[in-house]
């Protein structure tokens, strides 16, 4: 027999078709269960507990779709539509309530297969006039929002893989009084101004008229009620020893009269002035 005969006699293998496995509805110590027990007792009154697989029948058609690796653009209506009515069935049988939605796609399934079995004039034979375009575009915008909740499922969550940490405690509300001022401090702090006054001392011989009663206007404009102000801050140097002179007794002045307070954190600290409210 030549090679040419052995060629023609060798037997042809087919593809084999997929086919689908009923999907079973428990398992039970690792048996898939398809069917209800027939000696099973229900009675009329018993607890009904109803356990979504599926989020509607567009879920349901995904799913169907996609284990079996069929393109969604070419959807074959036939064998959907038998996997769908299989799966209604065994949800009527094991008594579960079934969602509206279901049955109008059920309706709208079979409805898209009676039209496909129907001849088509060729003018209407272009890709838009497909029966099952409607379905196709529901199934596609469908998926988009199914694959943008489970992106988002995956952001991190307070509450779930975050926690808030509250710390609640009391707060001291007792207000410290402020340290008295000692009088040796103020010295202190005076002397330093008269040593910087020093630096702009000069030999001109001249008469100044000083007021105690204006340097005492300069001294309330220059503090606040609101803040206090530094010692410092009120004296001008370049105006010699005899301007912080005037300066020291206003401010001595007003103390007396209780206009102003005078107050230091700690020994050797500043020391400041504010406006009694």
């Amino acid at each position: 027999m030549s090679g040419s005969e052995e060629h023609e006699a060798a037997p042809v293998v087919e593809a084999a078709q997929p086919t689908q496995v009923e999907m079973p509805f428990a398992v039970g110590q690792g048996t898939p269960i398809t069917e209800p027990p027939k000696d099973l007792y229900i009675p009329p009154d018993a607890l009904e507990v109803f356990l979504e697989a599926f989020e509607g029948p567009l879920d349901l058609l995904l799913y169907l779709i996609k284990r079996q690796n069929l393109d969604i653009l070419d959807i074959p209506i036939a064998r959907i539509t038998e996997q769908y009515m299989s799966y209604i069935d065994m949800m009527q049988n094991l008594k579960l309530e079934l969602a509206a939605e279901y049955l109008v796609m059920a309706a709208m399934l079979a409805e898209i297969k009676s039209r496909m079995l129907l001849p088509r004039p060729r003018k209407e034979e272009d890709p838009e006039s497909d029966p099952r375009a409607e379905l196709v575009r529901r199934l596609q915008e469908y998926e988009r929002f199914k694959k943008a909740a489970a992106d988002i499922d995956e952001l991190p969550r307070q509450e779930r893989e975050w926690f808030d940490v509250v710390l609640d405690f009391e707060r001291d509300r007792q207000q410290q009084p402020l340290p008295e001022v000692a009088l040796d401090a103020v010295l202190d702090a005076f002397r330093d101004v008269l040593r910087r006054a020093d630096m702009f001392a000069d030999h001109r011989v001249q008469r100044e008229t000083l007021s105690l009663r204006e340097r005492m206007s300069v001294v309330l404009s220059r503090a606040n009620n609101e803040r206090f102000t530094p010692f410092q801050d009120f004296f001008t140097v370049s105006e010699g020893r005899a301007g912080v002179v005037v300066t020291l007794i206003a401010i001595l002045e007003l103390l007396k009269e209780a206009l102003i307070e005078i107050v230091q954190n700690g020994e050797h600290e500043p020391i400041y002035v504010k406006l009694v409210a």
